[in-house]
């Protein structure tokens, strides 16, 4: 399916690949997910439960292709604040694991200024093959 890429002497990273190979017959390609749940309702106003709830999104939309956090290939977050992120690193760490397991694709964090909807404090996309 996939082989996690590390450049010989490289350290391992911590929660994530630098680099994916995949080899798939189906490309799922999951639009940015919000913290908010299928209602489209905030229920949380932090960024570790924000995150959470985008992490079950993306999920959902992985499951409704029958495939799973396994098959992520490639993540992306994009978070309105850096300090919120690592001011919650432990916790960010933890939460990704209870959603997603120990399947750490090859990640991008990007801090932005602002998400379309204006409650919204970090947005997840996500490309896998199955």
């Amino acid at each position: 399916m996939h082989r996690t890429l590390l450049p010989e002497g490289w350290p391992r990273p911590k929660g994530y690949a630098n680099g994916i190979m995949a080899q798939g017959s189906q490309h799922i390609f999951c639009g940015g997910q919000i913290g908010w749940n299928k209602d489209e309702v905030f229920e949380h106003a932090d960024f570790v439960g924000q995150l959470r709830q985008a992490l079950l999104n993306v999920r959902d939309v992985l499951a409704a292709a029958d495939a799973g956090p396994e098959h992520m290939v490639r993540m992306t977050w994009y978070i309105t604040d850096k300090q919120a992120y690592l001011s919650n690193i432990r916790e960010v760490g933890s939460t990704y694991r209870d959603v997603m397991g120990k399947h750490f694709p090859a990640m991008s964090v990007v801090e932005v200024s602002a998400l379309i909807e204006d409650a919204a404090l970090v947005e997840v996309e996500v490309t896998a093959l199955r």
